[in-house]
C-alpha cells in the first residue's frame, strides 16, 4: 500500500520541462515519480512515457521492479497488458509506459515521447540525455544518488527550463525505524572518517559529494560473454539473513578477465547455492564458512576454503589491481560495489588509510577469493599469505 510522503509533496511542486530529483538512500525517488507516471498515463490517454536506465539489468532490479509493485498495490496491473519481451506496459485508454536502456543506440534515436525518465541518470552520458531530451515533447524527470559533480550539475540545474529538489530519507515517512537507524548510523562515523562524511553527505543529506579513493578503476562494461572466453572458477562470499550471498563466475579472454555475476541473494540454503554453480571448476570461499564449503562438496561442488593471512584484503585488492576486467552488464551489483568500493580515509588528518571501507564487497569479496588463490599464487608475495 502506497503511503502518502513529503517526498510526493515535494514532486507535485515541479511544473517545468525538465524535473531534476536529487536524492540520497531509502528517499524514495523512483518510487515517488513511478506513481507519478502511472497516473498521468491513466489520465491522459494515448500517453506515451518511456522510462530509461543504463542498461536492462539495472531497470530489472530497479525501475521496472517498483512499477510492477506499484502497479500491483494500486490494483492497476493487468498481466494481459504487460509485454515482458519489449518490457512495455499498455493501458487501455492507449497509453503506454515502455522500459529499455540506454546502451540501445536504436531506442535513443527512435521514436518520438511524450514524457521520458531517466532512473539513475548519473549512470547515463550527456549524449544518451541529448538524444532522448530531443525526441521527448513534454517533459522529463530525472534522479540521481550525487555521488560526485556531472553533467545535471554542468548542463542542466540553471536552465530555465528546469526545476531541482532535494530528497532524502526524511521525505520518506514510509521508511521503517530499522532503515533510518541504520542510515543515522554514518552520521556518527562521519566524526571520524572523510570516507563517512562523504557517505553521510550524498547518501544521508543529498547533497553533492566527491568520487575520491574509488579504489578499483581497471574495469568496464561489456554486453556478454564471447563465445572464446574460457570459464576458469568461480568467488563465493558467503552471506544469509543481512548480507547476500555472491557467486561470480571468472573467464579468462585475451589476457583479460571477465567477471560475470550469477547469484547475488539473501538468505540461501547451501543446496539453493549449490545449483548456481554449474561446471566442476574450483570454487573459492570464504575460509570462515567451514561447514558451508563441506556441505557443498556434497552437493558435487569443488568447492575449495580461501587462503587467509595477516593483510590478505590488501593482498587481494593488489592483485586485483594488477589485472583488467570485462564486466558483463547483467552483474548489476558486482558494478554498483565496483562504483563504490573505497579506501577509508582519517577525518582529523584527511590523510588515507590502507583500509578500505567494510561495505560494498560482497561481490567484490567473491572476486577477491578467486583471484587470490588463482593469480596470488603466481606472485612471490603470495607466500607470505599462506
Amino acid at each position: 500500500m502506497l503511503q502518502i510522503t513529503t517526498a510526493q509533496t515535494k514532486l507535485k511542486q515541479l511544473r517545468k520541462r525538465i524535473r531534476i530529483v536529487q536524492g540520497g538512500t531509502s528517499s524514495s525517488k523512483t518510487f515517488t515519480i513511478l506513481p507519478f507516471l502511472i497516473n498521468y498515463a491513466i489520465q491522459k490517454p494515448n500517453t506515451e512515457i518511456s522510462v530509461v536506465a543504463e542498461s536492462i539489468p539495472h531497470l530489472k532490479r530497479g525501475a521496472l521492479k517498483d512499477f510492477l509493485k506499484i502497479m500491483d498495490w494500486t490494483n492497476n496491473f493487468n498481466p494481459n497488458n504487460f509485454n515482458k519481451s519489449n518490457l512495455t506496459y499498455k493501458f487501455s485508454n492507449g497509453s503506454y509506459i515502455e522500459f529499455f536502456s540506454a546502451d540501445q543506440p536504436d531506442k535513443l534515436r527512435g521514436a518520438r515521447r511524450d514524457i521520458l525518465f531517466i532512473n539513475e541518470c548519473n549512470n547515463v552520458t550527456f549524449e544518451s540525455y541529448q538524444q532522448l531530451s530531443i525526441r521527448t515533447n513534454k517533459f522529463i524527470y530525472l534522479d540521481y544518488n550525487p555521488t560526485n559533480e556531472f553533467w545535471v550539475h554542468t548542463e542542466l540545474i540553471n536552465d530555465k527550463d528546469a526545476d531541482f529538489v532535494i530528497l532524502t530519507y526524511k521525505d520518506n515517512e514510509a521508511l521503517s525505524q530499522s532503515i533510518i537507524n541504520e542510515i543515522e548510523k554514518a552520521k556518527e562515523k562521519a566524526l571520524t572518517s572523510t570516507y563517512w562524511d562523504n557517505w553521510w553527505r550524498v547518501y544521508g543529506l543529498g547533497l553533492t559529494g566527491t568520487l575520491d579513493g574509488v579504489i578499483f578503476n581497471n574495469w568496464k562494461q561489456i554486453d556478454t560473454i564471447p563465445p572464446e572466453a574460457e570459464l576458469i572458477g568461480y568467488g563465493l562470499d558467503f552471506g544469509y539473513s543481512n548480507d547476500p550471498t555472491a557467486i561470480i563466475e571468472v573467464y579468462r579472454y585475451n589476457n583479460k578477465r571477465i567477471l560475470n555475476e550469477i547469484c547475488y541473494q539473501k538468505e540461501l540454503s547451501n543446496s539453493q547455492i549449490a545449483k548456481f554453480i554449474t561446471t566442476k571448476k574450483p570454487c573459492f570461499c570464504d575460509s570462515a564458512e567451514p561447514k558451508s564449503i563441506a556441505e557443498l562438496r556434497r552437493y558435487n561442488i569443488n568447492s575449495l576454503a580461501v587462503k587467509k593471512g595477516a593483510d590478505s584484503v590488501n593482498f587481494g585488492i593488489q592483485i586485483m589491481q594488477s589485472n583488467e576486467y570485462l564486466v558483463t552488464q547483467s552483474s548489476a551489483n558486482l558494478i554498483d560495489e565496483l562504483r563504490k568500493y573505497a579506501w577509508n580515509k582519517d577525518k582529523r588528518t584527511s590523510s588515507q588509510t590502507n583500509r578500505p571501507i567494510d561495505m560494498f564487497n560482497h561481490a567484490i569479496d567473491a572476486v577477491r577469493y578467486h583471484e587470490m588463490e588463482s593469480l596470488g599464487k603466481q606472485q612471490k608475495t603470495a607466500k607470505d599469505f599462506r
